[in-house]
């Protein structure tokens, strides 16, 4: 059983390192769809620049056991201050699609590094 989380935990963590790096990368590159998403809550491209910076940051240093827990923790603030964003224009619907994500970067904490010693 012990084989098996550590098996489903690395596959979430890869999986959360594929979706930081792509959205990270959206955000550093400046695409438009990025910036027009970001623009309705008044961040402008330096902001979507600093926080796709953060969000490649945290998703590679998810990777280490050592870094685990700071990556967990940038992972997640990004995906609440995303999440706080979106309520403050009362958009409930954008709100509820972060969820998942921030459940994902919980879960992995929970189930800790696979290759952590125990």
């Amino acid at each position: 059983m012990a084989l098996f989380i550590k098996i489903l935990n690395s596959v979430l963590i890869l999986f959360a390192l594929y979706m930081g790096i792509k959205q990270g990368f959206a955000m550093v590159s400046g695409k438009a769809e990025m910036l027009q998403f970001f623009n309705k809550f008044d961040v402008g491209k330096p902001g979507v620049l600093i926080l796709g910076t953060l969000t490649i940051i945290g998703a590679i240093l998810v990777l280490f056991p050592k870094t685990f827990i700071y990556g967990n923790f940038i992972t997640a603030a990004g995906i609440l201050f995303i999440i706080a964003l979106e309520l403050n224009h009362k958009d409930l619907k954008g709100a509820a699609i972060e969820l998942p994500f921030l459940l994902l970067s919980l879960l992995i904490l929970y189930l800790q590094h696979p290759l952590a010693k125990s």
